[in-house]
């Protein structure tokens, strides 16, 4: 730590000043005389009011504008604080990152040095390197995390697709919130990360955040506003740059309610974005959110659609949020009718279950699915045009009850390579029941899940059997 210097001597703060001119002499193209020499020989004991006996050795640094500095100042330091040092405004100090030379005047001095060690002064760290240690990577629509995320076949879903794709691209709707809902296992996600490609494809994608029960960055509120804000970030260099301020300006500001960090770290910056003149209707403005009831707590869910109403929907910001969730008590809540909900005079409702019979759709996937898997197999059976039968295929669209996890976990049960699909899909529908025996939407799939789970157990005991036997 280098000592403090006295606000109230101008020789030592000139010799501070010196010492910084110095350590930095690319910038001011000095090349030769005194400020070619090493600052640790200026350095004195504070003890003796000499130089020390064994000045450290000094390492010279080529810049890029044909000059050298002395860096041994602040040689392998980090995160420490240079105090009360004044830099008048004519003055400038370089600073290189990311390859682009900046300079800052005034009192705050944040520089990173052209060697690898970035030592930083006052305001510590920037605020961008801030935000991506609170954000979660695991929440975008393409990230690697969200290991074979589900999308919709290429005809499947077109009704609801267009439905949603109108919206979206109805920039002036006076509805500017479209709230999605269905039962677990309906292929919201599905849907989303449709939509989500088809947003990036078009430029019209701000950002996009997928929930997870099963994933602690992104089961809570924690880290939405801060995803958000960096996904928005990228689209513009300037909307970045006031995002940053407005960390640096308040550094706490990830400790605070979603709303608080909403209205910093995405209304205030995109406010001050526009001020400048910017033409909002060709910034990315659709922001996806999916698996609302994900969240782990209720209480979070209701926070985050009363903070999307005062926050977003309540702005003059460009912004269209399409949100999709199961029809749990805070969704419904919001969105009732009798009494009118805080968000239903601002929101498109699709429910899902009751406006679109999914059959046709579910039917159209196993055919394909199933057909393909059958040119894929070396069981001859399967490559016969006559495979599946029409009567198979319609008994497990009535087992799915519109429900596409239904028909996704039949698919990948048959597809399993070691085993003839021919068999394994007749395995299913001999496990299936009549429409007549369903007394619940979800009994068909439980009974699936069941006969899986009690035939795998089965095949790993005969295996183990035979391996205590052999021994």
């Amino acid at each position: 730590m280098l000592p403090q210097v006295d606000p109230d001597s101008k020789n030592k703060k000139s010799g501070l000043w010196s010492k910084i001119r110095r350590l930095f002499s690319s910038s001011f193209g000095t090349k030769n005389g005194r400020d070619e020499r090493p600052i640790a020989q200026d350095l004195q004991d504070p003890r003796k009011g000499l130089a020390p006996s064994t000045p450290m050795e000094a390492e010279t640094i080529p810049s890029p504008f044909g000059s050298t500095f002395s860096t041994s100042m602040f040689a392998g330091a980090r995160h420490f604080i240079l105090e009360n040092v004044h830099i008048e405004a004519s003055q400038h100090i370089y600073h290189t990152r990311n390859g682009q030379n900046q300079y800052v005047d005034g009192m705050n001095i944040q520089f990173c040095t052209m060697f690898s060690e970035c030592a930083k002064l006052i305001g510590g760290q920037q605020g961008w390197e801030m935000l991506l240690e609170n954000i979660s990577s695991n929440a975008f629509y393409d990230s690697a995390a969200r290991s074979d995320p589900p999308k919709c076949d290429e005809d499947t879903r077109v009704e609801v697709i267009g439905e949603v794709m109108d919206w979206i691209t109805n920039r002036e709707g006076p509805k500017r919130l479209l709230c999605m809902t269905g039962a677990a296992g309906a292929g919201k996600s599905a849907l989303v990360k449709t939509i989500a490609e088809r947003c990036s494809k078009l430029g019209v994608l701000g950002c996009a955040f997928f929930f997870s029960s099963q994933d602690p960055t992104r089961n809570d509120l924690a880290r939405l506003a801060p995803t958000i804000a960096f996904q928005l970030g990228q689209h513009n260099p300037t909307l970045q740059d006031y995002i940053r301020k407005a960390i640096e300006k308040d550094r706490l500001i990830f400790t605070k309610t979603v709303k608080t960090q909403m209205e910093s770290l995405v209304v205030r910056p995109f406010q001050q974005f526009h001020a400048e003149g910017v033409q909002l209707n060709r910034f990315p403005h659709i922001i996806l959110i999916d698996g609302l009831d994900e969240c782990s707590h209720e209480g979070d869910q209701t926070e985050l659609l009363w903070s999307i109403k005062h926050s977003l929907l309540d702005s003059d910001l460009p912004f269209r949020i399409f949100i999709a969730s199961r029809p749990e008590w805070p969704i419904r809540h919001a969105l009732g009718t009798n009494p009118p909900g805080y968000l239903y005079h601002s929101t498109q409702y699709i429910p899902l279950s009751d406006k679109y019979d999914a059959a046709n759709d579910i039917r159209r996937y196993l055919w394909r699915r199933i057909r393909d898997i059958g040119i894929q197999s070396h069981d001859p059976r399967a490559k016969d045009l006559s495979w599946p039968s029409e009567k198979d295929i319609e008994k497990l669209v009535i087992a799915a009850s519109g429900q596409f996890v239904y028909a996704a976990t039949v698919v990948k049960y048959v597809s399993e390579r070691h085993s003839s699909p021919v068999d394994r899909l007749q395995t299913v529908v001999n496990w299936t029941p009549e429409a007549g025996q369903l007394a619940r939407p979800f009994e068909a799939l439980d009974i699936l899940y069941t006969r899986i789970l009690s035939t795998a157990k089965e095949l790993y005991e005969a295996v183990d059997d035979a391996a205590s036997f052999s021994s």
